[in-house]
């Protein structure tokens, strides 16, 4: 049997948390796991919403991770 595995080269990952604190911590650790596997940042998009239910704000985030250069 015959397994071939590829790097992977891209990842986007979705965040989102009920303030920016929180969100930062959680965007902090998933960037210190992808650096593992030698993933970089490159682009984050971050936005604020309204939660319609609560009246609260919710912070959102997507962050595009790529394979780093050598």
């Amino acid at each position: 049997m015959f397994i071939q595995t590829n790097p992977l080269k891209d990842k986007v990952e979705f965040f989102e948390a009920g303030s920016i604190e929180a969100l930062e911590k959680q965007i902090a650790a998933k960037i210190e796991d992808n650096q593992a596997i030698l993933l970089g940042v490159h682009h984050v998009q971050h936005n604020t919403a309204f939660d319609p239910k609560t009246g609260q704000r919710l912070y959102t985030a997507v962050v595009h991770f790529k394979a780093e250069n050598n």
